[in-house]
């Protein structure tokens, strides 16, 4: 299985913002040079949003300015929900900007201020813009399997949204279960979908272990043919706009199943443990991933 999977890492971004310790600017910093460390190339370092709906994404300009250039091939992506973020991802020099639609009128609504359809036409509106100014787009659609405020997200409407992205040139979609309610049969059936839809597009996964069911779905994204796969050191995180919610797939723990079968990441699985510790330390609890509790196996000297 010599099959390279690219892992994002989002634990500076995802993985901190539902936490109720706010680390510093330098903490987070700090962090992101674990990761990259570890051997991570493209990590969610920083969310341009409302300081003061989601203040543990503060200081993202801070950060931005005080990391040191990112390695060759790296990349340093900012999270962006509109034009004003876009202007700010612009303006602090990320390598990448990542936009976020909602599934759901529902979400949309409490998460952005806006319903789906104007979150497509922000979409639109910053492709046009990224093709004069600023870094590449990569999009999110959000709540993909389910919301909860709207209860299901039927498939038809997921494809409608995909097909409406992938006609804004967006060149990678990533299909994001926020709330940690997919299942690995309906993962396959949905990335299915969405090739058909977006045939240009690079499709990328990102999952929550809301329901213990995030690594077995990460398992049919990559058999449905997904080389790109959302995941967070340490398993932290979590969305402050949806209740109940729980870290995504830990980054060690992914790493760990994909390499004892044979697929290549090119992160180191002891670096990674180290980070979630430091991490957990950091916000006061223990990680909860299995591997930062168990180690990889067979155990290193």
């Amino acid at each position: 299985m010599a099959r390279r999977i690219e892992i994002v890492e989002v634990g500076p971004r995802d993985g901190l913002q539902n936490e109720k310790r706010v680390l510093s600017v330098e903490d987070r910093v700090h962090f992101i040079g674990l990761l990259e460390a570890a051997g991570v190339r493209r990590i969610e370092a920083v969310s341009f949003v409302n300081p003061a709906r989601v203040p543990q994404m503060a200081g993202a300009e801070e950060i931005m300015s005080l990391l040191p250039a990112p390695a060759r091939g790296a990349r340093r992506i900012g999270l962006v929900l509109n034009e004003k973020g876009w202007e700010r991802c612009v303006a602090a020099g990320c390598d990448e900007a990542n936009v976020v639609v909602c599934a759901s009128d529902g979400f949309g609504i409490r998460n952005q201020g806006a319903d789906t359809d104007a979150q497509i036409a922000t979409l639109a509106r910053i492709m046009e813009r990224s093709r004069t100014e600023g870094p590449p787009v990569s999009a999110t659609v959000s709540v993909a399997f389910g919301c909860p405020f709207d209860g299901e997200v039927p498939e038809a409407r997921l494809t409608a949204i995909v097909r409406a992205m992938a006609q804004t040139g967006v060149g990678e979609i990533a299909l994001a279960d926020t709330i940690g309610v997919a299942d690995p049969w309906t993962v396959r059936r949905r990335v299915e979908a969405a090739k058909a839809m977006a045939p240009d597009a690079r499709l990328r996964l990102h999952f929550h272990d809301t329901r213990r069911t995030g690594l077995a779905n990460a398992f049919a994204g990559v058999e449905a043919g997904v080389d790109v796969l959302d995941a967070s050191c340490g398993g932290i995180g979590g969305c402050p706009f949806a209740p109940n919610a729980t870290g995504n797939i830990a980054t060690e723990d992914l790493v760990y199943m994909l390499e004892r079968a044979g697929f290549e990441t090119g992160l180191d699985l002891d670096a990674l443990i180290a980070a979630a510790h430091w991490v957990g330390e950091a916000l006061g609890k223990s990680a909860p991933s299995a591997l930062s509790r168990a180690g990889g196996f067979p155990k290193t000297a």
